[in-house]
């Protein structure tokens, strides 16, 4: 490594890292070559991406990245209701988090994101489908069970929420403070399986979006629309 960088050195004519006996840091040219590299390589990626889908015939392919839950419980379903209209399409499918589809997409590596997605620049939002949000809590037994609930319902309720940092709880948080429920925070989880096993031991209640509500299937809490 030592021996490729003293030859870009010769090359360029500049030192690119300032060295002393206790520590190697980059030298302003350095510095400078580096963000011109990076914005470059990103060029190069994402035209290789596209030029790539050209040679092998990707018009005939659609590639999808989304997050697990929605990989899980809506994409299936729908890429089979697909394949009986497009048969010849070929559909790739990519799950992970949110920040990976999002550089995927930015990349030019992905066709299209599916979820809760914040704005950037350079990106196109385009609403996909629908979805509502549904309240879960403990199976009581005797317990009523109403189809559906107002959100001034959740007032005084140990919440078991998402981080701030993610767009669906944002959008949950929004939906709270417009109705004026002061709730109370219990755990906060980073995954729907973990939110439901908390309802399920008596933690509290959990607010989840529809496309989650197949995992609640095993009849241990109670599932009501937020109205």
């Amino acid at each position: 490594m030592s021996v490729l960088i003293r030859e870009l050195e010769n090359q360029l004519g500049f030192r690119l890292f300032d060295r002393t006996t206790r520590r190697v840091v980059l030298a302003p040219h350095g510095n400078r070559l580096l963000g011109l590299t990076r914005r470059n390589l990103r060029e190069l990626d994402a035209a290789m991406s596209h030029i790539e889908r050209d040679a092998k015939g990707m018009g005939q392919s659609l590639s999808v990245g989304t997050t697990p839950l929605v990989a899980a419980n809506i994409l299936p379903q729908a890429i089979r209701e697909f394949r009986c209209r497009q048969p010849d399409l070929r559909i790739r499918l990519f799950d992970a988090n949110l920040n990976t589809i999002l550089k995927r997409v930015e990349a030019g590596k992905l066709d299209i994101g599916l979820d809760i997605f914040k704005s950037v620049p350079g990106i196109l939002r385009t609403s996909f489908f629908w979805l509502t949000l549904a309240v879960i809590r403990p199976d009581e037994g005797a317990a009523p069970r109403p189809a559906s609930t107002a959100w001034s319902a959740l007032n005084g309720q140990k919440l078991i929420s998402l981080s701030s940092s993610y767009p669906r709880q944002q959008l949950i948080d929004e939906h709270l403070a417009r109705n004026g429920v002061r709730w109370q925070r219990g755990t906060v989880a980073t995954y729907l399986d973990t939110q439901i096993a908390l309802v399920e031991a008596h933690e509290g209640v959990a607010i989840i979006p529809s496309f989650g509500l197949p995992v609640c299937g095993d009849g241990k809490v109670v599932i009501s629309q937020l109205i």
